[in-house]
């Protein structure tokens, strides 16, 4: 059963989005630490709303008016997080290609912020956590309870620990160009979701 949880918890973190489009630039430009730790601070959001789940505080997120502030809020961090990665792209150094001078809690907000305000969390958690919440609750006593979650966030730790290997280990054999144009790329990734968080933060203030 635990391993089924870790199994679920990686293919949560699986499909391409925000976090893992991040995840890449940050390794292409800054190296394994830098993209760890963007996987590292959305796991921390991903664990508060696990908690809020759990505790039943979620329905309040569920409120059109906060959903719609999440919705345009995240928005913004994925507008500047995309215009930030493309216009350091023509900025890639070998300096920077050696770790880069960012500090790595910058980093980490990064994936916090990316996470914490995306409303697609929200739902994902209510419906996937909470419905195996709802299900293994009443088969299974509490410390099982726990060491499941923990299956899940091990899945999502390995997932991330994947991508920040396989996007620092992928720059050593790319030229300065090649992974420029992936820098940019993975920022017109990050502002293609932030289009589709603005349109949605619309959609809720304005129809």
């Amino acid at each position: 059963m635990l391993v089924g949880y870790i199994l679920l918890g990686l293919s949560l973190s699986a499909p391409i989005g925000p976090i893992n489009a991040a995840q890449l630039d940050k390794g292409i430009k800054g190296g394994f630490w830098h993209a760890w730790c963007v996987g590292l601070g959305a796991l921390l959001a991903d664990l508060a709303y696990m908690f809020l789940v759990y505790f039943g505080v979620v329905q309040i997120l569920n409120n059109p008016y906060v959903k719609a502030f999440l919705w345009l809020f995240g928005f913004m961090v994925l507008l500047y997080t995309g215009f930030e990665s493309i216009k350091d792209a023509g900025k890639i150094t070998s300096r920077q290609m050696r770790g880069g001078s960012t500090p790595l809690y910058k980093s980490f907000l990064s994936g916090f912020f990316m996470s914490f305000f995306n409303p697609l969390s929200i739902l994902f958690w209510l419906g996937i956590y909470g419905s195996i919440l709802a299900d293994a609750a009443s088969t299974y006593p509490m410390s099982q309870l726990l060491i499941y979650s923990g299956g899940i966030v091990i899945g999502i730790l390995i997932w991330d620990f994947s991508m920040a290997a396989a996007s620092s280990m992928f720059r050593r054999f790319l030229t300065s160009g090649v992974l420029r144009s992936i820098s940019i790329l993975s920022g017109i990734s990050l502002l293609g979701f932030g289009a589709y968080f603005g349109v949605q933060a619309a959609r809720m203030l304005f129809l």
